[in-house]
């Protein structure tokens, strides 16, 4: 008979969730022993207590020992077992065992405010692996056939696979279709993917063509077009197209992979805050300890106080004094962040990266592949009188469609973007630094600089000069063409600024950063006109690696806090030298993953604000965080000698405020 119902395997419960199973096995022998006290059961009671002090406790026992032998300090959770174990042995000499059921809960809420902190830690890890996570753990790859027994169940036989991937080719009855894990995959291996499928590691793509969504790898939802030659990278999802890949590097380097050890080491470096904050706890906990050995001594001896009264009262006082909440202000929020940055597309190289960039104070730009797209494009046409837009590209197509020229490589795409048709183009020949020469349709067609033109034209064109002449004041590169002794126009090409770019800087004025300048190797002219369309004041042109480092440096001295962001190849060493250094990493450089702070995955600007703002929050509730737990130790202390306040409720506030504390710091993921 089928079992509708399995119980749980108690040992997997146990190993995933230890926190939450001590304390709930805490709570159950609290309870049973607090009925059996009332019942007058003393001897059970004792017995059920002493497992609960043992079960609730001995973790932090064990750290706190740990911590004390090892380290040689002493930490809260050693301060906590001392004043449980403390108000039990009172209990025990006054045979007042209501005492040791306070110390019992004493280690019972502990416990509980444990089991919550875990869970809250590992929410934030779970965001992050979830982020990251997205490989699959086997590779669909074609073998030779004499190769075939070395691995495990072949998928099909070749004649299928490639009805299936929508591949024919000669060869495909020599390979053999298998599956292995992705550990095994080589490099030069040749990787299936078929629609609907995530891609497995990073490769080049050598047939077929899909839109592929890289929200995984960028942040960016919106599908992007891949076809042969260009890079797919691990964990993006296939869309309509079969593909089949070359791996060109081990699977270990796969940009995913890079990233997911890259916010591994986020969480395990703890930033300049938090490192203040652990080294304050060990000096405190060691004065706490003090104080309450005083505490416990001194006002019998030269007060008179009652000797049980007072040291209740100094148990009390280990309790509520303990950093515990302020030792969670930090850590919570900055692993929150970074799991809310890594969803966006940002990724903070660690919790002192996310501190520092919502101080920053002054931003440098590098201008090309930043603040530009990096790419050439054709920006304006100007025909002659009798010739249109259309025929001037298309004739200048025709030549540069062979040449490797970043310019010609702008005109010709131009010319595919408006669906023209591509003119076959004889006897080119390319005149270093001048231009390009050839025949289309029998007809002589030159293009080129404007001096090389009017040097094979007679032709003088004085429009064309001044459109020249104020194409190149706004920057622009300028290419003019010509036919059979005709000068039919010209086609301007220029680096284009990002669309978003202009919204960025207005956005990061009134976000309050002080100082925005643009850093660049170009000329002035050029770095002028783009700056001035964005509107940035301060510009610096003609710059060198090193120029970059000391504009850098002038603006550390003046505001302190500086970002630099660039495209992490040029700029590394003024990504390195910035307080913050921001890579726009859209193609997952190693230089932008190795040597800037943060990194903009999607390549996109106008995450910047949101980076920015992401860091400011994180300040601003790790302030909270720290005022409402000092406040909240200040309180319980003043309650304590008052005499307001018993150990449970003493336990109830300090760890009630630690989670709340976490739980604030949790605020980040929804931001």
């Amino acid at each position: 008979m089928t079992r509708l119902f399995s119980p749980p395997d108690f040992r997997q419960l146990l190993h995933k969730y230890p926190e939450a199973i001590a304390a709930v096995s805490c709570a159950i022998l609290v309870v049973f022993g607090w009925l059996s006290l009332h019942l007058g059961w003393v001897g059970i009671a004792l017995f059920l207590l002493t497992a609960a002090y043992i079960i609730g406790g001995y973790e932090s026992t064990k750290e706190g020992l740990t911590t004390l032998f090892e380290e040689h300090q002493l930490d809260v959770d050693l301060l906590m077992m001392v004043a449980a174990l403390g108000a039990a042995s009172l209990g025990l000499w006054q045979r007042d065992y209501t005492l040791i059921i306070d110390g019992a809960i004493l280690i019972l809420i502990f416990a509980i405010s444990g089991a919550l902190e875990s869970f809250a830690m590992q929410r934030t890890e779970r965001n992050i692996r979830r982020l990251m996570a997205v490989t699959p753990d086997t590779a669909r790859t074609l073998r030779k056939r004499q190769e075939q027994d070395l691995y495990k169940n072949p998928v099909s036989n070749s004649h299928k696979n490639s009805q299936e991937t929508g591949f024919f080719n000669d060869s495909s009855e020599n390979f053999e279709e298998v599956e292995i894990p992705i550990n095994q995959l080589q490099i030069d291996d040749i990787v299936i993917v078929r629609p609907g499928e995530l891609i497995p590691t990073d490769a080049i793509i050598i047939e077929g063509h899909s839109s592929l969504n890289q929200a995984s790898i960028t942040g960016e939802s919106i599908p992007v077009e891949k076809t042969i030659g260009e890079e797919v990278f691990a964990g993006t999802l296939n869309g309509h197209g079969a593909l089949r890949l070359r791996v060109h590097q081990p699977p270990e380097s796969s940009l995913i992979q890079r990233v997911i050890r890259l916010v591994e080491q986020a969480q395990t470096e703890a930033p300049p805050s938090q490192q203040f904050i652990e080294k304050f706890e060990r000096g405190y906990a060691q004065v706490i300890v003090i104080s309450g050995i005083l505490l416990a001594i001194i006002p019998p001896l030269l007060l008179g106080w009652n000797w049980e009264t007072t040291i209740y009262r100094a148990l009390i006082f280990l309790v509520v004094a303990s950093p515990c909440a302020l030792m969670a202000a930090i850590m919570p929020t900055l692993l929150s962040g970074i799991a809310n940055g890594a969803r966006q597309g940002i990724l903070f190289k660690n919790g002192a990266q996310l501190e520092k960039i919502g101080t920053i104070k002054a931003i440098a730009f590098d201008k090309t592949g930043t603040l530009t797209t990096g790419k050439l494009q054709v920006v304006e046409i100007v025909p002659t009188a009798g010739n249109s837009p259309e025929k001037v590209l298309q004739l200048a197509a025709a030549l540069e469609a062979v040449s490797e020229h970043p310019i010609g490589e702008a005109i010709a795409n131009a010319a595919t973007n408006q669906n023209l048709q591509l003119l076959t183009a004889k006897m080119v020949q390319a005149k270093a630094g001048l231009g390009i020469v050839g025949f289309v349709e029998n007809q002589a067609v030159i293009v080129g600089k404007s001096s090389f033109i009017s040097a094979e034209v007679s032709q003088d064109n004085q429009q064309l000069q001044a459109e020249t002449s104020r194409l190149e004041n706004e920057g622009k590169t300028v290419i003019w063409v010509a036919q059979s002794q005709e000068i039919l126009g010209l086609i301007a090409v220029a680096d284009t600024v990002r669309s978003e770019a202009k919204s960025v800087i207005e956005r990061l004025k009134k976000m309050g950063i002080k100082q925005i300048v643009m850093l660049t190797g170009d000329n002035q002219r050029t770095a002028d006109s783009v700056a001035q369309s964005l509107g940035i004041t301060q510009v610096y042109a003609n710059l060198l690696p090193e120029d970059k480092l000391t504009v850098i440096r002038q603006l550390k001295q003046q505001y302190k806090t500086v970002a630099m962001i660039g495209d992490g190849i040029n700029d590394a060493p003024a990504l390195a030298l910035a307080t913050v250094g921001i890579a726009m990493g859209g193609a997952g450089t190693d230089v932008a993953l190795e040597t800037a702070d943060i990194v903009l995955m999607a390549n996109r600007l106008d995450k910047l604000p949101s980076a920015i703002h992401l860091g400011s929050r994180s300040n601003r509730i790790v302030r909270q965080n720290i005022v409402f737990a000092l406040s909240f130790i200040g309180l319980l202390l003043i309650a304590n000698f008052a005499g307001q306040i018993n150990l449970p409720l003493g336990v109830i506030g300090h760890e009630g405020s630690t989670v709340l504390v976490t739980l604030s710091g949790l605020r980040l993921l929804k931001a």
